[in-house]
């Protein structure tokens, strides 16, 4: 049974309206055509009006909810271009079908929702126990899975401390998640999640930092040119200052322009029952309760520059240990 969804200290944004957040899910043992069918069920009961239609072999989009289109395809570039072209080389035909069965036996079908009010997330856990009552499966289930979900959460603010406080107070949790989180090995070797840089760890986890918007924006694009992070800020700093972010990226063609954080560190566990989306969201949900507690925020800095300081510096068990007993948990649903 699902657990209740954690509130967010800041629900609104500065002008006033009410957040939303992208959901990513990524599940095998279903076809992209039961999945995109899946989901138009799902919206249909909740009143909508689908339309179905297909954007080339490996893309599906559901049409109708007043947030926007669901998008449903196989993670996979490539894949995405062959199945475009009308017109391929004999042998590239062939290639295509090989790539084919290797996208329905290994590649994840993804569920991209539109943005959503916060006071809809609750119909995503619906959507999660509709799948795996379907026969969805994550990446626990085999060796060869990779799957994740990721969220797209909203920025409550834009302006320089906001987002500080954010990011300040992802990196201190950060191996408080791990130990949640427990990222599975496949993810991990390809580079889907690498850690942010020790250079930059020290220089934004210092009390005294307190930078404008466009050094914020600088110190991370300087140190952290990928959208290869747990906390994705590209996203974000494309949708503020485009030309800035393009002097730091060299590939941007997956990063879209939008004002949210991109949470990339959960996998997918859809196939286990006491998993949902509650098992992602409540932990970011924590992050942002202390991101907005500047208390709990400034002594996870005071107790990380103690920390460094140190002949022999624990920040794996014995820094988790802190964050789980003094900070995280007074903040757990």
């Amino acid at each position: 049974m699902a657990k209740a969804l954690m509130k967010v200290p800041q629900p609104k944004t500065a002008d006033d309206e009410e957040r939303r957040v992208g959901v990513e899910i990524e599940l095998g043992d279903l076809s992209l055509d039961q999945v995109t069918e899946i989901v138009s069920a799902f919206l249909k009961s909740l009143g909508v009006e689908t339309d179905i239609s297909q954007k080339g072999r490996y893309e599906r989009s559901v049409s109708g909810d007043d947030a926007g289109d669901w998008v449903i395809e196989f993670d996979y570039s490539y894949l995405k271009k062959l199945g475009r072209e009308e017109h391929q080389e004999e042998w590239q035909k062939s290639a295509e079908k090989g790539l084919a069965w290797i996208a329905e036996s290994v590649v994840p079908v993804e569920i991209v929702s539109p943005p959503l009010p916060l006071s809809r997330l609750e119909e995503v856990e619906t959507l999660i126990e509709q799948l795996r009552e379907a026969g969805a499966k994550g990446s626990s289930n085999s060796l060869a899975y990779a799957f994740g979900m990721q969220l797209n959460p909203e920025v409550p603010n834009t302006d320089a401390t906001t987002l500080r406080n954010y990011l300040q107070a992802f990196l201190c949790a950060y191996e408080w998640l791990l130990k949640r989180i427990d990222p599975d090995i496949s993810r991990r070797v390809s580079s889907y999640i690498d850690p942010f840089p020790k250079k930059y760890l020290e220089k934004v986890l210092h009390p005294d930092y307190d930078p404008s918007l466009e050094d914020l924006m600088t110190d991370y694009l300087r140190d952290n040119p990928t959208r290869n992070r747990a906390l994705d800020m590209l996203p974000l700093f494309r949708h503020l200052d485009e030309k800035r972010l393009l002097k730091y990226v060299e590939d941007v063609s997956l990063v879209k322009a939008r004002p949210t954080f991109h949470y990339r560190l959960p996998g997918c566990e859809i196939h286990r029952s006491d998993w949902g989306l509650y098992s992602v969201w409540n932990d970011w949900a924590a992050i942002e309760h202390l991101a907005e507690s500047e208390d709990k925020r400034l002594a996870c800095l005071e107790r990380y520059q103690k920390e460094r300081k140190k002949l022999l510096p624990d920040f794996g068990k014995g820094w988790r240990d802190f964050m789980d007993a003094e900070i995280m948990r007074s903040f757990e649903a």
